[in-house]
């Protein structure tokens, strides 16, 4: 080596050392978006954040080394003027395996000079994320030894990280009775002493930084959608003695892998960070996140979609929540096309509890709390609100204390359990919870503390209308336990937020819905006497809960196809959905109408059809690249998202619709024709041939050429096209338009469309005006 050569590498050597050393539930009570700091500090007269700081590699040798990458991280934080090196203590995360990145402890002046550094892309504050079974299995198709159940599947070996609130390890529903180890490529550990894993519960980490090393989870929300994705069988599971069944997972023998990222009061984003990273780098199959942000927003700041981007990249499928926001639209959240987006729909059991008046009408409605011994003689009824007092007549707390509801049944407008307890301190008999008028006829089962029955709005009203017509109001409550086989079944649930996705108009959202409503499953106490007995169930509803159970029918379905990308699972998943309901008649949504395609999605999820799709609409990784250029994105903004130098104007962009996918959610004004092409796998049989049959959607003409795809072979792709004509004008009521096209052999394989009548994209308020109306032409 030349001297000139070595004294080159000895100067970048001195610079190198001296630059490198120098993130619930959407449950339905949403938790609110922090817009402040989340723990701030002060150093000095600096008020200090965590910033999730997303970085450049560099390109040399040393970067491919876990030590050389921690560095490269460290070289972009402050100095300290003790050591005159950088401050190692502000770092929080290094992370390894989704992004290029770290967080660290910042003030926003450090930020700004960081921003002059090469290599930096982008940093922003952490943000607090929101945290979003006796029955659903037999109501999803799912049964023992048939099907998806069968003794080959069940999710044999493969691994579901459930990001969330932690978990329950001695909860009978982790038992690792008839599972196998975990896989031999399986690199992850359980970080608590005296290890509580198992065959079945295989990982245990804790990502809350002011609790560190405990993710036994305090909440129970972790439990329940750990239990819902790949619970294993428990016998005699029930709350209260209704719902009585074997409470199981979607996914029965698949491991699980838990990282407690969450807590009562969120999540925050650079700890969820941390646990995706974490859980790809140990090798998981499937990541379940029932989690979001509290309002929508881009792709490259949104640190989930981000992550999920990294998972995807590694073959992980993630499936996440849609949010709690419904009945608005443009409510949804996690709506990157990379992500399986599920929205919350019913299930045909009830737990009935029907309000019977002095007149003699009758509502149904529903309450997990069925006393035996409640007198069925009529008892007085009254409402708190009759003559005005709003406060009152939501029965919150203090609200009757100037109330005369002793032994009464008392009528409120309240919402949850909250509201019975003040019934209860305030000496009523009982009551007659009614619905908010944007809940309609979703109704919940909920562990009431007395005797109770939540009806719809319209039934509520009926009620109020006969307290006013008579002087002598009253009622009773028949608890009738356990119906089975609810006619309107699977219907949208009201909280279930709903497109237009707002990161990305051109795809469709939500993808999927499954159940979430009434969903019974393991939990981390007795409800009935808080407890921590061993065998606790809880029921709740959330698009929470009806993730899990799409996590856990995607195990499935890479238990069956190990070689199948995420992409080509979600299409598996949404080509083969349900758009009827038990009846065969439309899904429908919270007000007994038809529901729209921006409820719904593909539809309901069918998880013995999914396993044997026929065709898949696949996506690798480098194919989201022209879409994320051509949302305008810059070229850091996409770097940020994908992890590698990209240069949008050497790229081909492609608009939204030309994005491979199952679905297809475009933009068409009037006089215009719009041509998209998609690519279909044939992973049925090989020699097979389909033809298309195209729904009708009123004021577009629709074409698709070929007609006919003709397969000779497994794995062989075919390419057709797909032309919308507008012909109607804008005299249309109608916002958007909807139907469908379907591949049709030996399978069907149905691709949902919506078609969207606006000039631009500027939605917002024509579809906020939407908001309980029934405006939207439905031909599904």
């Amino acid at each position: 080596m030349s001297q000139t050569t070595m004294a080159c590498v000895l100067l970048f050597s001195f610079i190198f050392l001296l630059s490198f050393f120098s993130h619930f539930f959407q449950e339905t009570k949403a938790i609110p978006f922090q817009t402040t700091p989340i723990n701030a500090t002060k150093i000095g007269q600096k008020s200090l954040e965590t910033y999730i700081v997303h970085v450049s590699l560099p390109a040399d040798p040393y970067s491919s080394k876990l030590e050389d990458l921690e560095s490269w991280y460290y070289s972009f934080l402050p100095v300290n003027p003790t050591t005159g090196l950088n401050d190692a203590s502000r770092m929080v995360y290094s992370y390894r395996k989704v992004v290029s990145g770290f967080a660290a402890r910042l003030s926003a002046e450090e930020v700004k000079e960081m921003e002059e550094k090469k290599g930096f892309l982008s940093a922003r504050p952490e943000a607090l994320l929101a945290l979003q079974t006796t029955h659903s299995p037999d109501f999803l198709g799912l049964h023992k030894k048939v099907g998806g159940w069968s003794d080959a599947n069940q999710g044999k070996g493969v691994i579901i990280g459930v990001i969330d609130t932690g978990i329950t390890p001695d909860h009978p529903s982790f038992s690792d009775e008839d599972m196998p180890p975990p896989p031999p490529e399986w690199k992850g550990r359980c970080e608590y002493g005296n290890p509580p894993c198992n065959n079945k519960l295989i990982g245990l980490r804790s990502f809350i930084r002011d609790r560190p090393g405990l993710p036994f989870d305090e909440v129970g929300h972790g439990t329940h959608t750990a239990s819902t994705a790949a619970g294993n069988f428990v016998a005699n599971a029930n709350v209260y003695d209704n719902a009585n069944g074997t409470a199981v997972g979607m996914a029965p023998h698949a491991h699980l892998a838990i990282y407690s990222a969450c807590s009562r009061h969120g999540c925050r984003s650079a700890d969820v960070l941390a646990a995706i990273d974490a859980a790809v780098l140990e090798g998981v199959h499937v990541l379940s996140l029932s989690l979001g942000f509290d309002f929508p927003i881009s792709l490259f700041e949104d640190e989930i979609a981000i992550g999920a981007f990294g998972a995807i990249r590694n073959r992980v499928f993630v499936s996440c929540s849609a949010g709690n926001y419904g009945p608005l639209y443009q409510s949804l959240r996690n709506g990157a096309p990379w992500i399986l987006t599920v929205g919350a729909s019913t299930t045909d059991r009830d737990v009935r509890a029907t309000a019977v008046l002095g007149n003699n009408q009758e509502f149904d409605g529903q309450s997990f709390f069925q006393p035996k011994d409640f007198q069925t003689t009529l008892l007085p009824l009254v409402y708190p609100g009759m003559n005005g007092d709003q406060f009152a007549a939501t029965c919150e707390k203090g609200s009757l204390d100037n109330i005369d509801v002793k032994a009464k049944i008392v009528l409120c407008d309240g919402f949850g359990v909250e509201t019975g307890e003040t019934v209860r301190d305030a000496g009523g008999a009982a009551m007659i919870l009614m619905n908010q008028q944007s809940s309609g006829y979703t109704t919940s089962a909920e562990v009431h503390v007395l005797p109770a029955t939540q009806v719809s709005f319209a039934d509520g009203q009926a009620i109020k209308a006969y307290i006013n017509s008579t002087s002598t109001p009253k009622a009773t409550i028949q608890f009738k336990g356990t119906i089975i086989g609810v006619k309107d079944a699977p219907a949208v649930a009201a909280f279930s937020s709903r497109g237009p996705n707002h990161a990305s108009p051109g795809i469709l959202k939500p993808d999927i819905i499954g159940p979430g409503v009434n969903i019974l499953a393991a939990w981390s106490e007795s409800v009935e006497d808080k407890t921590t007995t061993k065998s606790n169930f809880n029921v709740i509803s959330g698009t929470s809960m009806a993730c899990p159970h799409l996590s856990g029918i995607a195990a499935l379905i890479k238990n069956a196809h190990p070689r199948w990308s995420p992409a080509a699972i979600k299409s598996a998943i949404m080509t083969t959905a349900n758009f009827t309901n038990v009846t065969s008649s439309p899904i429908i949504d919270e007000r007994r109408v038809p529901a729209d395609i921006f409820m719904i999605g593909a539809g309901q999820v069918n998880a013995s059809r999914a396993l044997d799709p026929g065709l898949v609409y696949d996506i690798q990784p480098n194919d989201y690249i022209p879409y994320l250029c051509g949302l305008g994105y810059s070229d850091q903004n996409v770097r940020t998202i994908v992890g590698k130098p990209v240069t949008c104007s050497t790229v081909s962009s492609i608009p939204e619709a030309q994005l491979n996918y199952p679905s297809f959610a475009i933009q068409l004004p009037q006089n215009t024709t719009q041509t998209y092409s998609r690519i279909v796998t044939n992973v049925g049989i090989a020699v097979s041939s389909y033809h298309v049959e195209i729904e009708e959607i009123p004021g577009v003409e629709v074409s698709v050429q070929p007609e006919v795809l003709n397969f000779t072979e497994l794995d062989q792709q075919m390419t057709y096209q797909i032309t919308f004509r507008r012909t109607t004008t804008s005299s249309n009521k109608s916002f958007f338009v909807q139907g469908a096209i379907t591949w049709i052999s030996e399978h069907r394989v149905r691709s949902a469309i919506a078609v969207l009548l606006a000039a631009d994209t500027s939605y917002d308020k024509e579809f906020i005006a939407l908001e309980q109306s029934e405006q939207v032409t439905n031909t599904v």
